[in-house]
């Protein structure tokens, strides 16, 4: 049974999510932000209304600004005290550090997430059965998700297995993960009670 309150964060954080896509980002960001107060910033959102709106042109221009928007955007809700969850692939070095630098900007910790799914068969499964719920995006295939370019994260990161857990337990795990990590990011006796109810 879930707890109909949030955990309020002690202190505000970006958490840098990335992974292919069908790996099941969203839908943990989903969960955590269901467990915790949080923005959940989702880039797939920002990119395909700034598409159908011409705010820009498709293709790589898009690619390279959405990212940019959303950490001003992330900037923002961080300076109001409010945690962010920054839900995109980040495939390039170049996009996690724009992450983090947004963090260091604002001066938040920042605490990044990698999910991967160690079961092609699952992951392919998937891809290939997921519908979209953005109106007019139009989701990637199996074969391109398969060929898409992906560098390897540098940082000291957490990595999520989607293919051994499910959602929930994945958000629990950012939270355990987060709690170590930053000092005072949950306050022991809430964090401690909530969980009962997961």
């Amino acid at each position: 049974m879930q707890s109909k309150c949030k955990i309020l964060p002690l202190k505000p954080v970006l958490f840098i999510f990335g992974g292919l896509p069908a790996c099941g980002k969203t839908s943990v960001a989903r969960e955590l932000a269901g467990k915790i107060a949080v923005c959940h910033l989702r880039i797939d959102t920002l990119e395909q209304a700034s598409l159908r709106t011409g705010a820009v042109a498709g293709g790589e221009e898009i690619a390279g600004k959405g990212y940019e928007i959303m950490c001003e955007l992330a900037k923002d809700q961080l300076k109001n005290g409010l945690s962010v969850i920054a839900d995109c692939v980040n495939p390039l070095e170049l996009t996690r550090d724009w992450w983090r630098l947004a963090a260091a900007e604002v001066d938040c910790p920042a605490v990044e997430v990698e999910f991967i799914c160690s079961s092609p068969a699952l992951h392919r499964e998937r891809a290939e059965c997921r519908k979209s719920d953005i109106p007019g995006l139009a989701l990637p295939d199996w074969e391109a998700i398969q060929s898409r370019h992906y560098e390897a994260w540098e940082m000291p990161h957490l990595i999520l297995d989607t293919a051994v857990m499910s959602a929930a337990e994945a958000a629990e795990k950012i939270i355990d993960y987060t709690d170590s990590k930053v000092s005072g990011f949950i306050p022991r006796e809430i964090h401690t009670e909530q969980k009962k109810h997961f």
